[in-house]
């Protein structure tokens, strides 16, 4: 019999699909669904920090008028589950095709996903999604492979 531990975090993997799931269906009311109202995400896309689960909407509908299709890979998902909180990370690609018609392989960047056990459901309560940074040109590094 699996353990509460257990049984979290593989709700929580759940989770992270279903994001996955709503990036390849444009779907922003499942999206919305996975959110806290008062996340804090720090994604890629100017200011610093967007607060609230509109402004994470607001996010995922500039990604949808940006791509015709869109897809979302990730690798290397770790997650770490405590009672009420847990954690993961991973790398994820965004890709697909753009509005133009071009086809994008998009680039990898690293994402980490903060959870909040609400009313007995995992909300995701901050993400940060960032790439690296090439310290002498002062831009990010948007080739690198996991």
């Amino acid at each position: 019999m699996p353990t509460q531990r257990e049984i979290d975090e593989a709700e929580i993997r759940q989770q992270i699909d279903k994001i996955v799931e709503g990036i390849r269906t444009k779907d922003l009311k499942a999206l919305e669904r996975l959110y806290a109202a008062d996340v804090v995400s720090f994604d890629v896309e100017p200011p610093l920090q967007h607060v609230g689960v509109a402004a994470k909407m607001k996010n995922w509908t500039n990604v949808f008028t940006f791509f015709q299709e869109a897809a979302y890979e990730i690798r290397d998902l770790t997650v770490t589950v405590s009672e009420d909180v847990a954690f993961g990370y991973c790398f994820g690609r965004l890709s697909g095709t753009l509005g133009n018609g071009t086809a994008t392989d998009g680039m990898w960047v690293r994402a980490t996903f903060c959870f909040r056990k609400t009313d007995d459901d995992w909300l995701i309560a901050h993400d940060q999604v960032s790439v690296p940074l090439d310290m002498a040109s002062g831009k990010g590094v948007i080739d690198l492979q996991p």
